[in-house]
Formats: structure tokens, sequence, C-alpha cells
């Protein structure tokens, strides 16, 4: 097995992602002492959703933030897509039960193939 370098990657997935190539890589940290800001990034980018309970709540999350440990960004964009995806479809389906959102309903249908 070869040595792989890995670092940490702050990903945001906006709820209209259908896939890999809709996610931005906000950050990385280059080495174990530059994690601290990118985490307190990561926490400051998460803080709207939370809840009154300081609890975090992906119904009301803006976008999808992940903190992704591997090797390259093609390789933290698809690991973020995928570990986003079903707080995606909650969140969507949330605004469609919540406030009949067309748009939420739509991308549900187009892109994961749910009829709400």
């Amino acid at each position: 097995m070869q040595y792989k370098q890995q670092f940490f990657y702050l990903c945001k997935t906006p709820l209209s992602a259908e896939g890999p190539e809709h996610v931005e890589v906000v950050t990385r940290a280059e080495d174990s002492e530059d994690f601290p800001r990118v985490f307190k990034e990561y926490e400051e980018l998460r803080s709207h959703a939370f809840n009154e309970d300081k609890i975090y709540s992906v119904v009301r999350a803006d976008d999808i933030y992940d903190l992704v440990r591997t090797g390259t960004e093609k390789e933290a964009k698809e690991e973020a897509y995928e570990k986003a995806e079903q707080e995606i479809i909650t969140n969507l389906q949330h605004r469609v039960m919540q406030d009949g959102d067309a748009n939420a309903k739509g991308i549900l249908k187009e892109v994961y193939g749910i009829e709400e």
C-alpha cells in the first residue's frame, strides 16, 4: 500500500446540488496545526442551522457543510455529496410540507425521483 497524504476539506453542498460537481470546497487544512482554523469556519458556517436548544437541525440549513478527510479535492466533493444527499432530501421534503415550496418540489422530482 502506497502512502497518500490526506487533508481535511470543508465542503459546501447547496440544496440544489445534483451531484459532486455542484459541491464547493470552501477551504482545506494544510496540516494538523491548521485544522482548528478550518473547524472554526465549519462551525461558523453551520451556526444559522442551530435551533434554540443549540442543536443542529438539517431542516434549518440553507446549505449543507461537511468536513471530509481525503486525499484530493475531487474525492472530497464526491464524499461530501454522498454524505449530504440524505440531508438535502430531508430539507427539501420539509420545505415542501411546511411551505409548499414549488422549487424544492421540482428538485425532489427531477433530481431524486421523489413525488411529494
